[in-house]
């Protein structure tokens, strides 16, 4: 009992999200097995997986929505199965197609879900105008949620998910309906989130986006975790090669190339997989033994290509 207070006294300083063994199935489909990964204090994690992986399962499960067959989720120590209202109060979820009750004007739907919180009816709606202006649907708490669009509703589930300020944030495909300026809006939010020390998990098919603000992405494929890996981890590994125009092309060349990675001709020009290292290095070294160079080319895979070789598919998905 102690030894669990003192662990949740250390986490609760900032965020932490602990996916430990799930599994779901749902009839005899099963759609996650053993999964496992944790989101720490202050960091922002990719969830990347095709369409049916078992991502939107596996964030329902983890904000305590849908519970698993096996395993748990711990929030900041609490378990989503043994202390689901401790664990939910601290975390905000923003699920891919929010559902409110749209017949509601936005302001009064907000003060209804503050009140759980423990709001009273001004102070609800005080919070709730700061929230939509912050959110940029400032000037729509007056309409219905029945005519809000597609990135309007985001825009609305964000300001819900930040009624009570909580440590941890899951979003699943947070952008999809929403336009650059609230795509934008959504970058400089989780940038505030990770320098406040909170843990993030989101989910995207952007994966240009999951590119430009994750420290960490989680690839799960057909419902099993297949890879975790910081972005320099990525980035290493998709490093691509160099392509180095070069004469004469023969051996000696190659063997000052294989200093930095697996050298093959290639034409007339030589290409080095895995280059590793500082392209002008090398350049410097060929010329200082007599060879001419006259173009270096670097290529690098994007995070897409990346994860398609992780789960052994090609671009297509084939």
């Amino acid at each position: 009992m102690l030894r669990k207070f003192l662990y949740r006294a250390c986490v609760q300083a900032g965020g932490m999200i602990e996916v430990r063994g799930v599994y779901k199935s749902f009839g005899k489909a099963r759609v996650l097995e053993d999964v496992s990964f944790s989101v720490r204090n202050g960091e922002v994690v990719g969830f990347v997986g095709l369409n049916g992986a078992g991502k939107t399962t596996t964030i329902r499960i983890t904000v305590g929505v849908l519970p698993p067959d096996a395993g748990d989720v711990f929030i900041d120590g609490y378990s989503v199965s043994e202390d689901k209202v401790e664990a939910s109060a601290r975390v905000g979820w923003v699920p891919e197609l929010p559902i409110f009750e749209s017949e509601y004007r936005a302001l009064d739907y907000f003060a209804y879900l503050a009140g759980y919180y423990g709001y009273s009816e001004g102070e609800a709606r005080r919070l709730g105008r700061e929230l939509f202006e912050r959110v940029g649907i400032g000037e729509a708490a007056n309409k219905r949620l029945e005519e809000f669009s597609q990135g309007m509703k985001k825009r609305f589930a964000l300001a819900v998910s930040l009624i009570n300020d909580p440590p941890n944030f899951l979003f699943d495909e947070v952008l999809n309906g929403l336009d650059p300026q609230g795509i934008a809006f959504f970058r400089g939010l989780v940038q505030e989130f990770r320098k406040a020390g909170k843990a993030v998990l989101f989910s995207s098919h952007i994966l240009s986006e999951v590119e430009g603000l994750a420290d960490r992405v989680v690839f799960i494929h057909r419902g099993r975790i297949v890879g975790t890996y910081t972005m320099d981890e990525i980035r290493r590994r998709a490093s691509g090669e160099l392509l180095v125009s070069v004469s004469p092309l023969d051996d000696g060349a190659a063997s000052i190339a294989a200093k930095y990675g697996e050298p093959e001709k290639r034409g007339n020009a030589l290409a080095v997989k895995g280059f590793s290292g500082d392209p002008s290095s090398l350049v410097a070294e060929l010329v200082a033994a007599g060879y001419r160079v006259a173009e270096v080319k670097r290529s690098e895979k994007s995070l897409e290509e990346f994860f398609f070789e992780l789960v052994g598919l090609r671009g297509d998905g084939a």
